[in-house]
């Protein structure tokens, strides 16, 4: 039962405006009835059946030729035809910046390599999102701005070069267990960072905000920004500079079957950002950060947006080394609804938990309506299950993070080592946490329960024994 409504949606400074309405669903007493319409709901493109090989406009695959015109010439002019496939054959093609035109589908063919150049000179500054803000910086990757029907496709590589040599030193001080290469005394992100900060806080214009040579804010790896139908299927991305699928305000998106290597600095797997009506599924992760990271803007400027991150289906995923497999913030202060994930399998040492929500008193949002099932954990150092609302040490700000209606249903954990750390504040309480049919084996350590209400247990086990509280 699917219904539109005529909202127009505000994407704040530099919008673009045009797309569809947001779906809104009728309200279910099954909420995986929702699930169910969000996944006949978000629909692939559809492109015409025409190809636009790179090395026709003039790209050499020899891994040493910049390809950066060519490959927007064939972009260009796949677009101009009305749209089909641009395709990257066989080869190590070297580029800038890719800008996706609407109706045109990047296909990067198995014996493929997109090889990102390492030089900020080849990634111009656009209107983009930097954990959680918007600004100008240097673009990403892969980029679209307020484009309809893209695809990025294929089973090549997308090589970002990421690595203790490029971009990751970037970072500055990191407690990652890879060398990312910075030293005492080389540049760093730090100033920038607090420089934009402060703008966003002080309602600087974004097209005000503009960053790029001596700022060292890295450039995110796939960003379609303010898109309408979007698909993101089968490739494999290696050595991101920093967040590696990066969808912001996108309606109607896609990610299917990508194979996700990064154990750089911030090398979060996915991160769907405001994004209205997603399907995440058959994908591996295996991330220096978080694995899938569900965002809706950082303090004011996500409040200014305003934009939730809503109707997303995760499913079928594989999670290996990350801070967390299904994650929830931090950058959340526009709220986040009806998340949904089931059929995951998570099993790493370097897996800190399974299911996370990171939140504080400086962000605020409501969160609510979250719904796992049948998920099979392995292994997780911390905890199964985790809420913080003084996630960055932000339990004074004065907007107040609220959690609700949170359940995990047949979750199954080996070596959990905590069932649970929810940690919410005085308050402003976590409330309304339901763990049904689980068990947790291989716990060592007890649950920490802070100002946290509504926690129920059905037909829970905790190494074996059934439990009706935490201890």
């Amino acid at each position: 039962m699917i219904a539109r409504r005529d909202i127009l949606h505000n994407f704040g400074a530099g919008a673009v405006l045009g797309l569809t309405p947001r779906l809104a669903f009728a309200a279910e007493p099954d909420p995986w009835m929702r699930a169910a319409a969000i996944a006949r709901t978000v629909k692939p493109p559809v492109f015409p059946a025409r190809d636009f090989d790179v090395t026709r406009f003039g790209a050499k695959g020899d891994g040493a030729t910049l390809n950066t015109e060519a490959i927007a010439a064939a972009i260009a002019a796949c677009s101009a035809a009305g749209g089909g496939r641009v395709v990257v054959p066989a080869g190590r093609f070297l580029t800038g910046a890719v800008h996706l035109k609407s109706n045109v589908n990047l296909h990067v063919t198995r014996d493929a390599t997109l090889l990102f150049s390492t030089d900020p000179a080849h990634y111009p500054i656009v209107f983009t999102r930097w954990e959680g803000i918007e600004l100008m910086n240097y673009s990403p990757l892969v980029y679209a701005r307020g484009q309809r029907n893209i695809a990025l496709t294929g089973a090549g590589i997308l090589d970002g070069q990421g690595s203790a040599r490029h971009w990751w030193a970037w970072k500055g001080p990191w407690g990652g267990a890879a060398d990312h290469g910075w030293r005492e005394g080389m540049p760093d992100q730090r100033k920038a960072r607090a420089r934009l900060f402060r703008m966003a806080e002080d309602k600087v214009p974004v097209e005000k905000r503009v960053f790029g040579d001596g700022d060292f804010l890295r450039p995110a790896f796939v960003q379609p920004y303010a898109c309408e139908n979007v698909l993101i299927e089968g490739v494999r991305l290696r050595g991101a500079p920093f967040w590696q699928v990066h969808p912001v305000l996108c309606r109607n998106l896609i990610v299917r079957g990508l194979d996700i290597l990064g154990h750089g600095p911030n090398n979060d797997g996915c991160d769907p950002e405001s994004v209205d009506g997603a399907l995440i599924e058959g994908c591996t992760f295996d991330t220096g950060d978080d694995c899938i990271a569900i965002n809706s803007g950082r303090n004011a400027d996500g409040r200014r947006l305003a934009a939730p991150a809503q109707n997303i289906l995760i499913r079928n995923c594989r999670m290996k080394a990350g801070h967390g497999g299904v994650v929830v913030g931090s950058q959340i202060s526009g709220g986040a609804r009806w998340i949904f994930a089931e059929g995951c399998v998570m099993d790493s040492p370097d897996l800190w938990y399974a299911i996370r929500f990171k939140n504080n008193a400086l962000r605020g949002g409501l969160l609510e309506n979250f719904h796992y099932r049948d998920l099979e954990v392995g292994q997780v150092g911390r905890a199964a299950v985790t809420c913080d609302f003084n996630y960055e040490e932000g339990a004074n700000g004065p907007f107040v993070p609220r959690l609700r209606n949170v359940v995990i249903e047949r979750l199954r954990a080996k070596n959990a080592v905590r069932v649970l750390d929810s940690q919410g504040l005085a308050g402003a309480p976590v409330t309304g946490i339901t763990l049904r049919d689980c068990s947790f084996d291989g716990v060592t350590q007890p649950s920490v329960i802070r100002h946290t209400e509504g926690l129920r247990l059905e037909n829970v086990r905790v190494n074996g024994a059934l439990v009706d509280h935490l201890a």
